[in-house]
């Protein structure tokens, strides 16, 4: 992660120090009720993203897992830590976590998340040889998979059965009078608050409408690079992006597409907002200073060039390593972030931040009485939605059906599943109907289907735009 440099110069370098140890700039780490620093806990915490743990969001969530663990035993079990704990506690912090009452208690999902942490320590100090045995108790269940039922060795606190939670998300109309009251500081009249004081109403904006239109997750779109956006030249704007393997969930990557008015937004923040900020931070030195950094020569859509002449693509960097990437000039000085969204620093977003930017959203929203709880993650349900519909209609469209019939259930899953793929299905010989969706993607139907339900959101939007008063925008 990109920072500025100490002032004070240390007999050594710091920084490689810290990064052979694997402590980067925003790695969280644990430290006891004494402020003693346990090293075999943290080495844990560093050494998630080798054990599978690859997104900074769960690492940040197991890491307040154990931080958790670790209080309570603190706390409630004698001051015991956690090389001393059995199953009795952690039966006994079940209890008052999701059992108990007042504000500790935790969903079932949230509980076995934090099983999974826990077990994850288990594994780790077990492999490492910390542990003498597994301090809790584990037992076979049978668990129905995608594949069908299975034996599973499970810990014995976990909860098998999770409630099914009812997906949130939002009308076309309820995100913009969220986006536009909770981030662009409006008022719900559509015109400006004169008390509003946020200073970067517009990008925030401009993030919310990034992931409304392309389902990212939040940290696949907070990674992103400038020079991964897609052109807006020639008379059809395509929109697509790639999320690289090396942000996405389970290392897989895929495109997504935007809209041409949120590809042209982005262009303009890079050219206009963003610029104003990194020029103004490059004068005052921010970037010359900044510590740990990965000089780029030169970059591309899909790969850069480092100063040193190697090659890299994007599918390999990951989140850790984009936010130190700077572009040079000719003159080889740093002259900026290749990272998208910038703070007012000049220097990378990171996702606790945008989460940060929602939660302010939302109380901005309860304050003048729109009751609103959204999270970066509504607003890729709600694509999912929206999308889901658009591409109905355009799949009855494509059959020259009403669209204003109304389907029952098994006829919406034969549309957009389809007997045609399952009999794709039987006919290769396929185990599992999910195989044959890679076939789609060598059909330029399927993008034809998915760019014109794009081209339906457009209007949509457009037509909403028009019913709302005239404010500034990204146009």
């Amino acid at each position: 992660m990109l920072s500025p440099s100490p002032k004070d110069e240390l007999p050594f370098d710091a920084s490689a120090v810290l990064r052979r140890a694997g402590a980067d700039d925003h790695r969280p780490f644990i430290l006891g009720p004494d402020g003693t620093y346990d090293l075999h806990l943290n080495r844990f915490l560093r050494d998630l993203e080798n054990w599978g743990v690859r997104s900074e969001n769960s690492r940040i969530a197991y890491s307040t897992d154990v931080m958790l663990y670790c209080r309570f035993l603190h706390e409630s079990r004698s001051g015991k830590s956690i090389w001393d704990s059995d199953g009795a506690d952690l039966r006994a912090y079940k209890a008052v976590r999701l059992h108990g009452g007042g504000q500790g208690k935790v969903s079932v999902a949230t509980w076995n998340r934090a099983i999974a942490a826990l077990d994850k320590w288990v594994q780790w100090s077990l492999y490492e040889e910390l542990l003498p045995a597994e301090p809790f108790r584990y037992v076979d269940k049978t668990v129905v998979s995608p594949q069908g039922p299975k034996r599973v060795r499970v810990n014995a606190a976990a909860e098998l059965e999770v409630p099914r939670q009812p997906i949130r998300f939002l009308s076309h109309e309820d995100f913009m009078l969220w986006r536009d009251i909770g981030l662009r500081g409006l008022l719900p009249d559509g015109s400006p608050d004169p008390a509003w004081r946020g200073r970067n109403g517009e990008r925030n904006a401009l993030f919310a409408d990034l992931l409304i239109c392309t389902g990212m997750r939040l940290g696949e779109a907070t990674s992103l690079l400038t020079a991964e956006l897609p052109p807006v030249t020639g008379r059809r704007v395509l929109g697509d992006i790639t999320v690289s393997a090396a942000v996405a969930k389970r290392n897989r990557a895929r495109t997504v597409y935007v809209r041409p008015r949120v590809a042209r937004d982005l262009h303009h923040y890079v050219g206009i907002e963003r610029d104003e900020l990194v020029q103004r931070r490059r004068v005052e030195g921010v970037y010359e200073a900044c510590a740990d950094r990965l000089p780029v020569r030169r970059a591309n859509r899909h790969a850069l060039a480092l100063e040193s002449g190697t090659s890299w693509s994007y599918s390999r960097i990951g989140t850790m390593d984009r936010a130190r990437l700077l572009q040079l000039d000719g003159n080889g000085r740093a002259s900026g972030p290749l990272w998208l969204w910038l703070g007012e620093n000049g220097l990378p977003l990171r996702a606790s931040t945008w989460q940060s930017v929602f939660r302010r959203a939302n109380e901005r929203c309860s304050a003048l009485g729109l009751d609103f709880d959204v999270h970066p993650h509504t607003l890729r349900h709600s694509f999912a939605v929206h999308m889901l519909g658009l591409l109905l209609r355009q799949t009855v469209r494509a059959l020259g059906m009403q669209e204003d019939r109304r389907f029952t259930h098994a006829e919406v899953k034969r549309l957009l599943i389809g007997n045609p793929l399952r009999r794709l299905q039987l006919l290769l010989g396929h185990r599992h109907e999910a195989t044959v969706y890679t076939y789609l993607d060598v059909l330029d139907e399927a993008q034809e289907i998915v760019l014109a339900a794009l081209d339906d959101w457009d209007e949509q939007a457009a037509a909403f735009e028009q019913v709302r008063p005239e404010t500034e925008d990204y146009q």
